[in-house]
């Protein structure tokens, strides 16, 4: 897994594609007990969690690009690479990372052993730029709770930012945060290409199910730059 960020800048950057997505689990132990305070499970003393889910799901590389004939809509800024979140209402200041698309077809989750680490789909929208951008980042890995524990406490009207390595600071507001199961996640909505610059940050929530070893839900912050 590619964990350094393309540069964007020295180039004319590559043709993008924008994904309709499926849900993917993301290979992480998951044993915090934070996450249970999260989910609300009971504690368990014999913790049978295997490697599986932190962030669920990704883009697959099956869709097609978004047309060149759609026009931005409201304000959007260039192409640039983004270097650190910050989302002051839950204490988030988090380095980037790029992400790419694996041989499996799907984009390849942050490093786990890094608690403090978002990733974003690095061929795909950048923060800021028009049409959805993707940021992921996992709620808790095997020691302690991660960088998007508390992303679930964000309310429609917080606000967070992003700074880019074009020395431009992406501000969003956040328009929704909901929470899908992970076996009727609503692809389109979540992932269609839009001509306002909008952002969704992502990563686990709901019950751990211990019989397939992954979370039951994910939560997506929906988010348009202002």
């Amino acid at each position: 897994m590619a964990t350094s960020l393309p540069s964007l800048e020295s180039a004319p950057p590559p043709r993008r594609r924008r994904f309709v997505v499926r849900l993917l689990a993301w290979t992480v132990v998951l044993l915090i007990p934070a996450v249970v305070l999260l989910s609300g499970n009971d504690a368990s003393t014999n913790d049978d969690r295997a490697p599986r889910a932190a962030v669920a799901h990704a883009p697959s590389s099956s869709a097609t690009p978004r047309s060149a004939a759609v026009r931005p809509v409201g304000k959007h800024l260039p192409r640039a690479r983004p270097t650190r979140l910050l989302i002051p209402a839950i204490g988030v200041s988090a380095p980037f990372v790029g992400l790419s698309i694996g041989e499996s077809g799907h984009l390849q989750p942050p490093p786990a052993d890094d608690t403090n680490l978002v990733g974003w789909q690095a061929d795909g929208v950048s923060p800021g730029e028009t049409g959805t951008a993707i940021i992921a980042g996992h709620v808790d890995t095997a020691t302690s709770a991660a960088v998007f524990a508390g992303l679930s406490e964000l309310k429609k009207g917080d606000r967070f930012s992003v700074n880019r390595s074009d020395r431009r600071t992406a501000v969003f507001v956040v328009d929704d945060i909901e929470t899908f199961a992970k076996d009727d996640f609503p692809d389109q909505r979540v992932y269609a290409d839009t001509p306002q610059a909008q952002v969704r940050l992502i990563t686990c929530a709901g019950d751990y199910d211990h019989s397939v070893k992954d979370y039951t839900d994910n939560l997506v912050v929906f988010a348009h730059l202002v």
